[in-house]
């Protein structure tokens, strides 16, 4: 295998030819680039190639199930991936277009030992990537993609005969029956459904229909163009025509799923934006009184109410807080035996006998459905305001190059330590801890919090704030992190603010 290039200018015949990839794109936990700026059709062969000769290193039985997302680039990519998966001597079950919770649910109905799922998730057009993994219902994490990034970056892909491809119907049924089964609502139920037009449109109004809820469309026509917005509910600009339709519509909630259908967003029937994290205290509290015991994981931006909430404590309910990004918060729900991890960003791993144990934004709107069906004399904005409250931030990402991210936030992070040793404070609180599973999560005296780390995936730092008090706390909490991490002049302007 020839050593592929880290760049090869578009429009020259070496670009048809030669394989090209940027080394920043293997990520902690995906593989992710912009297309065809960071990564050729050559390269992405040359990916397949690494990707089989990793199975074949690890004696894995060689059989792979792939999908892709929809985007009009999407086909061409998974096409060229599997050419290199068959020349390494890997036999690809093409299940066609796909969610990403799809394809992990393949694993389990074809008994594939290994899946590679083509998708930009929920970044815009003009990116792609992979999402891969090898034990079900895991994804690769860091050790597994430094190995594949160097297997493929350093030409070590080897070529094996035997590989194969064939086509897999009949997923997508198996895939939706899994979700549905035999369940249906005891309550009627209006739900906007948001898709955003991505792949989630040819699934979860059938999906909600399916267990008797009256859908309200919000662009579920499939249109890989997005002419509307890029599908992402952790977006603001997604969450306001959510609230939007609701109000309009008179709707009990609105639900919204981003570009791979892993995430799911909501709305209650106020217009009120539930961030995921609050949804999953929420969805934890009836879990903790069904299962009694339970154990959660959560990742380091969601909110402190999964320790401090009064009655998860009553419950006996514990929780860990954990590396954010979903290949990091599967394998701790899966080593731990929890019952499930939630993710302020969106993604819920829902472990047996609940689910599976990867995300799935169509098991998770299916689930918030059952919570309102158990709880008939309650609205969704009930639930809500049955939580203690705070003012929480929505996720902020300001601009940071891949190539310096993770240098700056080690600088931002001393300096964080440093005033904190200093007595130092965050909006007028003092600094009582700070948290570097991932990052730095500023703890404050008053429970209130800031959280500094570095995007998995894309060019940027993550920043979240939350305060037990006030907003006017809140605002202050991100003013003071905001100082701080405003003396790094490689860190640019943020994506959203407060």
């Amino acid at each position: 295998m020839t050593r592929p290039l880290s760049e090869v200018r578009p429009n020259t015949w070496d670009f048809l030819r030669d394989p090209m990839i940027a080394p920043t794109g293997f990520r902690e936990y995906d593989a992710r680039w912009r297309y065809p700026q960071e990564i050729n059709l050559p390269g992405m062969t040359a990916l397949g190639l690494g990707l089989g000769t990793q199975m074949m290193r690890r004696g894995i039985r060689p059989e792979i199930a792939v999908g892709n997302d929809y985007r009009d680039y999407s086909l061409a990519i998974k096409q060229a991936l599997i050419l290199g998966l068959v020349q390494a001597g890997i036999t690809v079950r093409d299940i066609g277009p796909a969610l990403s919770p799809m394809a992990y649910f393949s694993q389990f109905h074809l008994d594939a030992p290994a899946v590679a799922m083509v998708t930009a998730s929920h970044n815009p057009n003009g990116w792609t990537g992979v999402k891969m993994g090898f034990e079900r219902p895991l994804t690769h994490g860091p050790e597994e993609m430094a190995e594949l990034r160097d297997i493929v970056l350093g030409g070590l892909g080897e070529a094996r005969p035997g590989g194969g491809w064939r086509r897999e119907d009949g997923v997508r049924e198996a895939y939706i029956h899994d979700l549905v089964a035999d369940f249906r609502m005891s309550r009627p139920l209006k739900v906007v459904c948001a898709t955003g037009n991505g792949t989630a449109s040819d699934f979860a109004p059938e999906i909600l229909e399916r267990i008797g809820v009256e859908v309200v469309p919000l662009h579920c026509d499939l249109d890989y163009t997005f002419p509307n917005y890029n599908p992402n509910p952790e977006a603001m600009e997604m969450l306001h025509d959510m609230a939007r339709a609701v109000r309009e519509s008179n709707a009990d909630m609105a639900l919204g799923f981003d570009g791979d259908g892993d995430r799911c967003g909501v709305v209650d029937e106020e217009g009120e934006e539930i961030f995921a994290d609050k949804m999953g205290v929420i969805l934890a509290r009836d879990y903790a009184r069904l299962y009694p015991g339970a154990k959660f994981v959560v990742d380091v931006k969601s909110t402190g109410l999964y320790h401090s909430d009064p009655e998860l404590r009553a419950l006996g309910a514990s929780t860990e807080y954990w590396k954010t990004g979903h290949s990091h918060m599967k394998r701790r729900v899966h080593a731990t035996g929890a019952l499930a991890g939630f993710e302020k960003s969106g993604h819920y791993f829902l472990a047996a006998p609940v689910g599976r144990g990867y995300d799935c934004g169509m098991r998770v709107a299916v689930e918030i459905c059952k919570l309102v069906d158990r709880n008939p004399g309650r609205s969704l904005s009930d639930l809500r305001r049955s939580l203690p409250h705070t003012f929480s931030s929505p996720t902020m990402s300001p601009f940071c190059a891949d190539t310096e991210k993770y240098v700056v936030l080690d600088r931002v992070v001393a300096k964080l330590q440093a005033l904190q040793a200093r007595g130092g404070a965050l909006g007028g609180r003092t600094i009582s801890d700070i948290v570097t599973v991932n990052g730095a999560r500023v703890i404050l005296e008053n429970g209130g919090w800031g959280l500094v780390r570095a995007s998995s995936n894309t060019p940027n730092l993550v920043v979240v704030c939350e305060s037990p008090d006030s907003e006017a706390e809140l605002r202050a909490i991100f003013a003071d992190l905001d100082a701080v991490i405003r003396t790094e002049p490689a860190v640019g302007a943020y994506d959203q603010s407060l």
